[in-house]
């Protein structure tokens, strides 16, 4: 039976990360990069499709795990009827092309029987490797790609996997070093696990120590932000909504995407949790990953990117796996890159104003120049419909939130010009600003059920548009903002947490899709924020506090929940609900900004 989303953990070298199951088994890991094939795929399969297992022999009394303080360093404590033992597992910041892999074990009392069971299958779980003995371990390889185990047990080749046996007994430590590099290079040197468990441990310490938030829920917040950093990619700085690929929104359900790149609509929440916890480099360095991946014509912006600002994300589906408790199909790629999602030019156009607000970046003349393009694109197609935040694939429409986000591409470019002196039509700006806002109150607001709706004409409802107030577009105490939130909580809402928008029966059709999905959880938490705006504060709180504790033990949480079968949906650790998770905590501790 598989494991539950909560019982996975997340570790990590800024590269890529693994999904650590509370059983000792990684079973999701794509090499070198995140978005890389697989070489562990049991999370959307079973073991044959790839999976490191390390546990004991002998059944388990009792376990707990951790993160080593402050760090991405994963702790198990493990009882048997023998014995007792603690496996250390982490990733070292990379060095040069290879990655590692290590897992310690630290015998603490007895005798533990362990067993190490490595099932390397690349590509997705479909390669299986040559695999051979070498002088100090034991490799498998295919194609591109190739593995190294190394460790003082014993190795033998056993249904094309690397099996090892050990016992460790109070005082002793075992260390196995699992590290990939291109299949037609050698090997990489051994590393020394002690000495990388010292230096991961420090450089997390030493970056978790730069986190500014000391409020009551310091703890979740700086879990948040240590996940956000291990979501990162390094060496361009974008982050990644998420490490998996096809984790279900509903168990059983089609509603499984890739979310192993960047989104813009990201951008703007990110680089403000960043900035409110200290990270102003790492905020600095994804509004410059945002600003280089729009580089080129407005006209040609997508909505989502790679880590280094790839296009072309072309989605398709993985048969040979049957998907996380047999929720089909299994995407790779995104289709949603291709849609016209009109909000991305307001998020972009957001963190540019936060970098030149809040970093005090001056407007930098050449990117001010493709944002007076960008605004004459806006111009153009503001009045057309979209597939809107959500990436909806049924028909377009003219989504509220879209349009409220595109009086923010003006708004902010009206700012810009207003502080700095810099060039740009503003006048006809403001007409246009003006315009959208008469045109939003008129055709978004549905003046008897007192709400803005979900689109023009719609009787549906969005949680999106509980940003009104974030953004500025109404001030919270508006009556209009209001009704909003009441109708939210109304009518869109189960067991107090927020779903994005109707599913299932006739509403489904908003999205071309068929049954329905868990509760949002980045939307409950913008409900949170709009309930504090109106002065309910208490309640907002309350709400906050039941929604920091949705995490798992380990302080991660996934997309959605699932308030009838209690359970984490969706894929995991989600950088969108971690970012929203960290801007209300600000919000609730220090009040609006």
């Amino acid at each position: 039976m598989a494991l539950r989303i909560e019982d996975y953990g997340l570790i990590g070298d800024l590269h890529t990360a693994a999904i650590v199951g509370r059983d000792g088994s990684i079973d999701w890991l794509c090499l070198p990069r995140f978005d890389s094939g697989a070489c562990f795929a049991a999370l959307l399969g079973e073991a044959r499709h790839g999976r490191w297992k390390l546990a004991p022999v002998d059944p388990i009394r009792a376990q707990s795990w951790h993160y080593r303080d402050n760090t991405l360093v994963l702790e198990r404590e493990i009882e048997t009827e023998y014995g007792a033992c603690r496996v250390v597992d982490f990733m070292p910041r990379r060095s040069g092309e290879a990655a590692h892999i290590v897992r310690i074990v630290e015998g603490l009392r007895g005798q533990v029987l362990i067993r190490s069971e490595l099932v390397p299958r690349f590509d997705y779980g479909e390669a299986v490797p040559w695999i051979e003995q070498t002088e100090d371990g034991m490799s498998a390889a295919a194609g591109p790609d190739a593995l190294v185990l190394r460790t003082p047990a014993s190795l033998q080749e056993k249904d094309e996997g690397i099996v090892a046996e050990f016992t460790v007994t109070a005082g002793e430590t075992l260390p196995l070093v699992l590290s990939w590099h291109p299949s037609h290079l050698p090997p990489p040197a051994l590393i020394d696990p002690v000495a990388a468990l010292e230096e991961t441990e420090g450089l997390w310490r030493e970056w978790s120590g730069r986190c500014t938030y000391q409020g009551e829920w310091r703890d979740a917040v700086l879990r948040s932000v240590i996940t956000l950093k291990a979501l990162t990619y390094g060496p361009t700085g974008g982050i990644v909504a998420a490490p998996t690929t096809s984790l279900p929104e509903a168990i059983g359900g089609e509603r499984n995407w890739d979310y192993r790149f960047c989104w813009l609509r990201d951008a703007a929440l990110s680089v403000q949790a960043l900035l409110r916890t200290g990270y102003v480099a790492e905020a600095a360095a994804f509004r410059e990953w945002l600003l280089r991946a729009v580089t080129g014509h407005p006209r040609q912006a997508h909505i989502m990117y790679g880590l280094a600002g790839e296009r072309r994300l072309t989605e398709y589906t993985l048969a040979a796996l049957p998907g996380y408790e047999g929720s089909a199909p299994v995407h790779i790629g995104n289709a949603a890159s291709e849609q016209f999602q009109l909000d991305i030019f307001g998020e972009l156009a957001d963190a540019f104003f936060l970098g030149v607000e809040l970093l005090n970046i001056p407007p930098e003349p050449s990117r001010w120049q493709n944002t007076l393009l960008a605004l004459e694109v806006v111009e153009e197609v503001w009045k057309q419909p979209d597939e809107g935040i959500w990436e909806v694939r049924g028909p377009r429409r003219h989504f509220t939130h879209s349009k409220v986000m595109a009086w923010v591409a003006f708004d902010r470019a009206i700012r810009v010009v207003e502080r700095f002196g810099v060039p740009g039509p503003v006048d006809r700006w403001r007409a246009i600003r003006d315009e959208i806002h008469d045109q939003v109150c008129r055709q978004g607001y549905d003046s008897e059920r007192r709400t803005f709706t979900q689109s023009y004409g719609s009787q549906e409802l969005d949680a999106s548009v509980l940003l009104i107030p974030a953004v500025g577009f109404l001030p919270p105490d508006d009556e209009r903002v209001v009704g909003t939130v009441e109708a939210v909580q109304r009518w869109l809402t189960r067991d107090g947490f927020v779903d994005r928008y109707s599913t299932g029966g006739d509403a489904g059709s908003v999205d071309g899709l068929s049954g329905v999905e868990g509760a949002f959880l980045p939307c409950s938490f913008w409900l949170a924020d709009a309930l504090a705006g109106i002065g309910r504060t208490e309640e907002a709180r309350a709400l906050f506090g039941r929604l920091v504790a949705l995490s798992n033990d380990l302080g991660l949480i996934s997309e959605e929940y699932d308030p009838i079968g209690k359970r984490l949906l969706g894929n995991f650790p989600q950088a969108f609900t971690h970012l929203a998770l960290v801007n209300t905590a600000v919000l609730l501790t220090s009040g609006p900004t």
